[in-house]
């Protein structure tokens, strides 16, 4: 299984963090001709929300900056080409591009910093958290997340779910008998979560796609921590696990 990394400025980005460039900032030439995040990974300080940003990104349908707050509550929707790398309390998350992404707070508590749970609307996310449980919901599927790193797609007619490591319990919306808990160390059992699947069903085995290990590092180091498992090379091609 070879991972499909689908956007070029991706590629560069997994390029430069293998090469080592999590220890050194590129220059502001480089970020600009990759459109690429140019400043060197570390946590973010207090108050600051956003490590980088590209294209069009809003937040609750205001532009985006390096100074924008984002918080439960919020709407963060990217447009064409466009991407988000961006923290809320210990949540660190990749919003991909044409991705709506809604973060909801606990028992809708406005004035609340915890994050109760993420509704993707539609588009890609790639997020880590720990110690802190909290659901991801998409039209098709419903995740309980007990401290995890994953990756979600999520379109109308089925969600793909990775849980890159920790545990999760999945369920199909539209399907109750479809339900599995997934405990994984390093990618071991991607999903689909379709709608139509007939009872029992609607959970089904898929191939590692769209995300990395360089990725989960850089989001990880963004709130101060690093992925459970050490890795090495230049790339990661996929789950250990064959089906």
């Amino acid at each position: 299984m070879k991972d499909e990394i689908d956007d070029p400025r991706r590629q560069v980005l997994v390029q430069a963090l293998t090469a080592g460039l999590l220890g050194a900032a590129l220059t502001p030439a480089q970020a600009i001709t990759f459109g690429i995040f140019g400043s060197r990974p570390s946590k973010l300080p207090e108050g600051q929300s956003i490590y980088g940003l590209s294209g069009k990104v809003t937040v609750n349908d205001e532009t985006a900056t390096l100074q924008t707050r984002i918080k439960p509550g919020d709407t963060v929707q990217t447009g064409a080409n466009s991407e988000i790398v961006f923290v809320v309390n210990t949540h660190s998350m990749i919003l991909r591009s044409e991705s709506k992404l809604l973060i909801e707070p606990p028992d809708n508590s406005i004035a609340s910093a915890i994050i109760g749970g993420l509704r993707m609307l539609t588009g890609k996310l790639l997020s880590v958290s720990r110690n802190s449980s909290m659901r991801v919901t998409s039209s098709t599927a419903t995740i309980g997340i007990r401290g995890t790193g994953f990756y979600i797609e999520a379109d109308p007619e089925r969600t793909y779910f990775c849980t890159c490591y920790g545990v999760t319990d999945v369920e199909a919306n539209s399907d109750p008998q479809s339900r599995e808990t997934v405990a994984a160390s390093r990618h071991d059992r991607p999903l689909y979560i379709v709608a139509d699947g007939g009872a029992g069903n609607n959970i089904r085995n898929a191939p590692f796609i769209n995300h990395t290990d360089q990725e989960l590092s850089l989001i990880e180091t963004l709130v101060g921590r690093k992925t459970p498992f050490v890795f090495s090379g230049p790339t990661y091609t996929g789950p250990r696990r064959t089906y």
